[in-house]
C-alpha cells in the first residue's frame, strides 16, 4: 500500500514518531508496499543487505504476534532473506512484508511496546513463559542482550511480581 494510505505502518510511524524526532539527520528506508509483498520483499532484503540495525522497536498483538511475524507460519523460520512477505492474518487483509527473526534479534536494543488488558494474556506468553512459535515476540531478544518491554499496568497485569 502506499505510504500515504491510512492503513499504512510508515505513516503511522512518520506522523507520530519520525516527523517528531529533533535530531540529527536519520535514515529512514520504509518498506515500499505498493509495489506487492513479494516484490517489496525482495527489493527491502536489498537494501538491508550489509546494513546494521541499531535500534529495533516493536509492538505486540493480542495473539502474539509482531511485526508481521504470526502464530505457526512458516515466516518464523526464514533464516537467510533479511525481509520477507507474509500472510495476513489480521486486519487490515492486504499484503505485508515482514523483517525476519534473525534481523529483528540483531539489533543491540530491542524494545517493545504494549498496553491494555486485551493484550496481557499475550505479555505473559511473550516475556514469562518459554519461547516458541505459538508466540512469535517471544522468539524475538537483542542478540547483543538489551530487550526492554514498556507496558501499561493493563497489559502487565498477569506477569508474575
Amino acid at each position: 500500500m502506499p505510504p500515504e494510505d491510512e492503513r499504512s505502518n510508515y505513516r503511522l510511524a512518520r506522523e507520530n514518531l519520525l516527523d517528531r524526532i529533533e535530531a540529527p539527520p536519520r535514515e529512514v528506508q520504509r518498506i515500499r508496499g505498493e509495489l506487492g509483498g513479494a516484490e517489496a520483499a525482495r527489493e527491502y532484503d536489498e537494501l538491508l543487505r550489509g546494513a546494521r540495525l541499531d535500534y529495533v522497536l516493536l509492538g505486540l498483538g493480542a495473539d502474539g504476534h509482531t511485526a508481521s511475524l504470526f502464530p505457526g507460519q512458516p515466516t518464523l523460520d526464514e533464516r537467510e532473506r533479511r525481509a520477507i512477505p507474509a500472510e495476513s492474518k489480521l486486519e487490515p487483509f492486504v499484503e505485508r512484508v515482514t523483517l525476519t527473526v534473525p534481523v529483528l534479534c540483531s539489533a543491540p536494543v530491542v524494545v517493545f511496546i504494549v498496553t491494555g488488558e486485551a493484550k496481557a494474556h499475550a505479555v505473559e506468553r511473550a516475556f514469562a513463559l518459554p519461547p516458541g512459535p505459538e508466540t512469535p515476540a517471544s522468539l524475538i531478544r537483542s542478540a547483543a542482550g538489551r530487550t526492554r518491554v514498556v507496558v501499561d499496568a493493563a497489559a502487565a497485569s498477569r506477569l508474575p511480581g
